[in-house]
């Protein structure tokens, strides 16, 4: 790597996010690592700082964070039509898979076939969200400060369940006091752009280096910001108000597209944050699914590519399928038009969020009075990371409450492959869904 990389067009980073889409396994965290790794370590889209500096935003809003960053990433190379395609193909993909897995659920009611294939997957995103941890640790936590920040984020989470928002925004205030009275507790995570060393992708530059100037459209703008502004709030409006006179204000739909704005609103924190809100509302209060649905739904969403909250789909499907069912009429129409609702009210108020207040961050890069608190918010989102991988380790290690040691081996490979034989994400997920594959076919024979 000894010359910055050649301008990406409109139609290769399309390609990009296309495949992309269709192997984001992991929840955010493995999300976050396999953009990290393809885009800042293999492709030198960007810079370690400029995806820190988007990342640290990203990791502030309610909705997932992942396919925030995605869409903030691809507006940032390609203007909006960039942030719609990167962030609308991080969500086409396992809103595809998910209707097809939720279709196939609701006919026959389980999916033996797919047990082999994430037996194997689940220990293999395990090891992709440690290699998360460890590799922005290593590029970030440059002073003891930021360490103990780090391990301070992993038990607010791990041990103390502390509500994530007020985490980050503690974060935040800690990094701002301690640059104000003593400034050399961050001084080596504030130089050089955010980093005390140079990667060798660092030293070679990247499109969007540390000190490359924000292209025009990643200027703020009065302008676009009304424009867009309104656009949001009629992409969001339009529809509910469509819904209401087709079906009335108290309609099924009209329903979902209101609580599901206010899940998009309100999920601070993550999928897992909002979700026990998400199965209150959709078991208890508007009885759309059962209770043992709701827990099969979170099980597809775990294994299904694209952000955990995709798991609304299959709620928005199943309430559908379960109304129609109980109508007497046909069941699949409803059911995908439930779905539809439910995956466009919790998504849109994402790119909303991004193409509003990304020009403002774009904006903050220059602003020292930014660099405190921004720089703390990267260290605890490296504590954060190590708390969901601790969170998936229990039910992937110990199903049950039975210690698996095939998934322990699973896991030490995947670390293997990635650090000692440079496996990319993308290769650890393909091999670990292959081998799953080949033992489900397997176990077939021998059934």
């Amino acid at each position: 790597m000894t010359a910055q990389p050649s301008p990406v067009t409109l139609t290769a980073a399309t390609r990009f996010w296309f495949q992309l889409g269709w192997v984001s396994f992991g929840g955010p965290a493995g999300q976050i690592a396999l953009l990290h790794r393809e885009l800042v370590e293999r492709r030198r889209w960007l810079s370690e700082g400029r995806y820190l500096h988007a990342l640290n935003y990203c990791m502030l809003l309610p909705g997932p964070e992942a396919m925030q960053l995605a869409t903030y990433l691809g507006w940032l190379m390609h203007g909006v039509p960039g942030g719609l395609i990167a962030g609308g193909l991080f969500v086409i993909p396992s809103v595809f898979v998910l209707t097809a897995l939720a279709s196939l659920y609701a006919l026959w009611g389980q999916l033996p076939l797919l047990a082999s294939v994430f037996a194997v997957l689940k220990p293999a995103v395990l090891a992709i969200v440690l290699m998360a941890a460890w590799r922005i640790g290593r590029r970030t936590l440059h002073t003891p400060f930021l360490v103990a920040l780090a391990i301070a984020g992993f038990l607010a989470l791990a041990a103390f369940n502390s509500p994530y928002p007020l985490v980050v925004i503690g974060a935040g205030v800690v990094g701002l006091l301690a640059a104000r009275l003593r400034p050399s507790l961050l001084l080596a995570a504030r130089s050089q752009g955010g980093t005390a060393e140079k990667t060798e992708c660092d030293r070679t530059g990247a499109l969007h280096d540390d000190h490359t100037e924000s292209p025009e459209h990643a200027r703020f703008s009065r302008r676009r910001l009304a424009l867009t502004l309104l656009i949001w709030a009629l992409a969001l409006l339009l529809p509910l108000a469509g819904l209401a006179a087709a079906g009335g204000w108290n309609s099924s739909l009209a329903i979902m597209a209101r609580f599901f704005t206010r899940v998009a609103l309100f999920s601070f924190g993550g999928a897992y944050a909002v979700l026990p809100y998400v199965a209150q509302g959709a078991v208890d209060d508007f009885g759309w699914l059962s209770a043992a649905q709701m827990l099969d739904g979170l099980a597809l969403g775990e294994i299904t590519p694209g952000p955990l909250i995709i798991v609304v789909a299959f709620v928005g499907f199943m309430a559908g399928w379960n109304q129609a069912v109980n109508a007497g009429a046909g069941p699949w129409l409803p059911a995908l038009a439930a779905l539809l609702v439910t995956v466009w009210f919790t998504f849109v108020p994402s790119f909303g969020f991004i193409l509003i207040g990304a020009p403002l961050v774009e904006a903050s890069r220059a602003d020292h009075r930014f660099g405190a608190p921004l720089s703390a918010i990267t260290a605890v989102v490296v504590g954060v990371i190590a708390s969901l991988a601790l969170f998936f380790a229990g039910p992937v290690l110990c199903p049950g409450g039975v210690f698996n040691p095939w998934a322990l081996l699973v896991v030490g490979l995947a670390l293997f492959v990635q650090l000692r034989l440079g496996w990319s994400v993308l290769q650890v997920i393909g091999a670990a869904a292959t081998i799953g594959a080949l033992l489900a076919g397997v176990a077939m024979l021998f059934s």
